[in-house]
């Protein structure tokens, strides 16, 4: 299975094509072009923040955008895994070449995305602090941040090559996605602080808390937090296996894919 993984880097050429096709989709036809990678989580922030407030949901505003730039990454990454094989399918039938470029190109893409809002939400907190007159936080903890990135990245691959690999052979797949992915949305600490989880199950014992953890988004997001804010993380063995399904969710789902990579073609 290592073997055929690192057979990819071979066809670097055919990834970086794939890579900027897809970036280069994304917004043709578009004004602003390319700025809109840092326009889209301002906005998402504004709308989000004026929907909290009304809720009066315990959060502050960088907590927010912090949960925000990282489950776009996520959500825009599933979102585009279902058509990350089936998209090409000339390539799929008539060229030899590991398929397993195809869901790796789109998660490059979309990663090179979030990495430039994560430049966003730089200068966004240096803004705010000046504004609000909050100190900025620049602790040790912002040395995670790569580990975090890495986490989250290995996860979308493996759940990204599942979906892929699946929507191959039941085109179902595409609409149940969008299901999924909301009721993933409110199970996860995006518009609130894992802090009210807990609060909220505290009379319901420790079982509830911990299935909640056993959600690798929900560590992940809490983990992001920790590292670009400094904000408390669970001390709660449950958070760190979460953490570790993340490379088991990459070998798993990538299993599956380079099992059901021969047959594609077939399929298509």
């Amino acid at each position: 299975m290592l073997r055929r993984i690192l057979e990819i880097f071979a066809w670097g050429d055919l990834i970086r094509n794939l890579v900027l096709r897809n970036l280069r989709i994304r917004y043709q036809g578009s004004a602003l072009g390319f700025f809109w990678t840092m326009l889209n989580p301002l906005f998402m922030m504004g709308i989000y923040f004026i929907f909290i407030s009304l809720l009066k949901i315990p959060i502050n505003l960088s907590e927010l955008l912090v949960g925000i730039l990282c489950w776009q990454f996520f959500v825009m990454c599933l979102s585009d895994s279902v058509n990350a094989v089936t998209g090409y399918p000339s390539l799929v039938k008539r060229t030899s070449f590991p398929r397993l470029v195809f869901p790796a190109s789109m998660v490059i893409a979309n990663l090179v995305n979030f990495l430039l809002s994560l430049l966003v939400l730089a200068a966004f907190l240096l803004v705010y602090t000046v504004v609000s007159g909050r100190p900025l936080y620049l602790g040790p903890s912002w040395l995670l941040l790569p580990l975090a990135v890495l986490l989250q990245t290995v996860l979308i691959l493996g759940l990204s090559s599942f979906f892929a690999c699946w929507n191959v052979y039941f085109r179902d797949v595409e609409h149940i996605m969008s299901i999924v992915l909301l009721a993933w949305f409110f199970l996860s600490p995006v518009m609130y602080p894992l802090s009210l989880v807990l609060e909220k199950t505290a009379g319901r014992g420790p079982l509830l808390f911990n299935l909640y953890l056993l959600n690798p988004m929900a560590s992940l997001i809490t983990l992001y937090r920790f590292a670009i804010l400094g904000t408390p993380v669970p001390e709660n063995v449950f958070f760190y296996i979460s953490l570790l399904l993340a490379p088991l969710v990459f070998i798993l789902g990538t299993a599956l894919f380079l099992k059901k990579e021969p047959y594609f073609a077939d399929e298509m």
